[in-house]
């Protein structure tokens, strides 16, 4: 089941290396909802200030498991 999520997100969200600043998370997720990839860079800065360990952990594993 887990396995399914995943390739489903992984079909739907990719790394944006055109767009990308660090890796291309937030480009590709901001890609995928339609949206400026600045508002998701700030979205992940203001969560990092609060839940840092958390949001770099998330920021590592979206890194490693979305494709270019």
């Amino acid at each position: 089941m887990a396995t399914n999520h995943l390739h489903r997100l992984r079909r739907t969200v990719r790394l944006d290396k055109e767009n990308a600043w660090i890796a291309g998370v937030c480009a590709g997720f901001a890609k995928a909802f339609g949206t400026d990839p600045a508002f998701v860079r700030v979205g992940v800065i203001v969560t990092a200030l609060f839940l840092p360990k958390i949001t770099i952990a998330a920021y590592l594993i979206a890194w490693a498991v979305l494709d270019e």
